[in-house]
């Protein structure tokens, strides 16, 4: 067919031939209209503008992915593109519309503000990752529900977020667990907020967060380790009632978190680290031992994987509490992919639900 941009007349003409051409040329005919829209975009009538918008959007599904795609990459970096084309292209399928979204100039914050209304998790998500949005951006960002959204918001180190939004993810943070450790690890988190995420934060993050943020260690300890050390200093005969006794009253004071878990390990207090972590998973301690203990190394990282242990604690949960059962805390390179893959791909309900059923 050989059509050019420079051939193809007036616009009229072009919509009566994308009308009545066969399927086979529409992703020719799709490639000259938008090249003709890109090139001559100021010269173009309102009508005209809205014609070819039309067009494209009526040969869309008609015209492979790989060729809109390319064109996609290309206007990205187009500083001339005309908005209108750009935020066709940004309501395209995803993989269209992906370097759109974080690359193109011509998207303002103003621009995305309006672009985010309508928006599907995958938009946003992209949206989310772009180089240096503003902070009505990032605040607009923060409000949604959706683990993936928030994730690559905290994770875009050039993305700017106001104190307000902050405290609006650092609150989130206490039921979504992958927020606490990219929020932490943020210079422009305020320290007030770091040390509030203490209350709900893994042990090695309450460890970062103390060394980093010069949070003084004491005004996070609060009564869990009051209790800890009440049991640690007694010589009881009935020790193992008393660490039951603890245990529930942390449970129903809401401070029984993985941090205890270890917190007492360290200490030597094994059978309280086993009694407590049984509760958390709510299992009888004699079951917990079975799995934790005898079944290898799997278990032992569904079960930290279920209470929210974080995967670079997971080697000192493992070692400390194999020596102090005189078990070996070996792990095969097939055993260290195992658990790998255990905090990699799982998450806390499908670990718990797996160690629920594990033989």
């Amino acid at each position: 067919m050989g059509l050019a941009a420079e051939d193809l007349g007036d616009v009229s003409r072009l919509a009566a031939l994308a009308a009545g051409s066969p399927k086979s040329n529409h992703s020719e005919i799709y490639v000259a209209v938008a090249r003709l829209f890109a090139a001559q975009a100021e010269q173009l009538s309102e009508r005209e503008r809205a014609l070819m918008r039309d067009i494209l959007k009526r040969l869309t599904h008609d015209v492979e992915m790989a060729i809109r795609i390319s064109l996609a990459e290309r206007l990205a970096d187009d500083p001339e593109a005309p908005l209108d084309l750009i935020l066709l292209l940004a309501d395209d399928a995803i993989e269209v519309a992906r370097p759109i979204i974080l690359r193109s100039q011509k998207l303002t914050d103003r621009e995305l503000l309006e672009f985010l209304r309508e928006a599907d998790e995958a938009r946003q998500t992209a949206c989310a990752e772009r180089p240096h949005i503003g902070e009505p951006v990032t605040d607009k960002l923060s409000a949604s529900e959706a683990e993936t959204v928030l994730v690559a918001l905290v994770r875009n180190a050039t993305a700017r977020i106001a104190a307000a939004t902050f405290e609006t993810l650092v609150e989130k943070s206490r039921r979504i667990a992958a927020l606490q450790e990219p929020l932490a690890r943020r210079e422009d988190l305020p320290t007030p907020l770091a040390a509030r995420m203490c209350d709900w934060a893994s042990d090695a993050l309450k460890a970062y967060i103390v060394r980093n943020r010069k949070v003084d260690p004491s005004s996070i300890a609060g009564a869990v380790d009051k209790a800890t050390r009440t049991v640690a200093s007694s010589a009881r005969p009935d020790a193992t009632d008393g660490s039951r006794k603890l245990v529930e009253k942390l449970a129903i004071a809401g401070q029984l978190k993985p941090g205890f878990l270890v917190r007492v390990l360290q200490q030597g207090q094994t059978d309280l680290f086993e009694i407590a972590f049984a509760k958390l998973l709510e299992m009888e301690p004699t079951a917990f031992r079975d799995v934790f203990y005898r079944r290898g190394p799997r278990p032992v990282a569904l079960a930290c994987r279920s209470v929210g242990i974080d995967r670079c604690v997971f080697p000192t949960i493992y070692s400390v509490s194999r020596k102090a059962r005189s078990i070996s805390p070996s792990l095969s390179p097939d055993e260290q992919s195992e658990v790998s893959a255990v905090f990699g791909s799982l998450t806390r309900k499908e670990a718990t639900e797996i160690l629920k059923r594990f033989p």
